[in-house]
């Protein structure tokens, strides 16, 4: 399973267990995932570890002192750095 972590901006968004899908953008040189609609948005990606699942799960929802963030599994193998 392959986890990728999102910033959220509010609290309450999401929850774990929550089924999610997410939308892919395209920048130069990455690209970057959005949880649907507009909930919570990851860093950039590069070409190389693009996710091909569109459709996951919410594991995690943590507060810290940067904000919120939300951890997301998806059915595919993890990336190798």
């Amino acid at each position: 399973m392959r986890r990728m972590e999102f910033k959220m901006e509010r609290p309450g968004l999401l929850a774990a267990g929550q089924k999610i899908t997410v939308t892919e953008g395209l920048l130069p040189s990455n690209y970057y995932y959005t949880i649907d609609p507009s909930l919570a948005m990851s860093v950039n990606i590069p070409f190389r570890n693009r996710l091909q699942s569109r459709d996951g799960v919410v594991v995690d929802v943590v507060e810290n002192d940067r904000g919120f963030y939300v951890t997301a599994e998806f059915d595919e193998p993890d990336i190798e750095e």
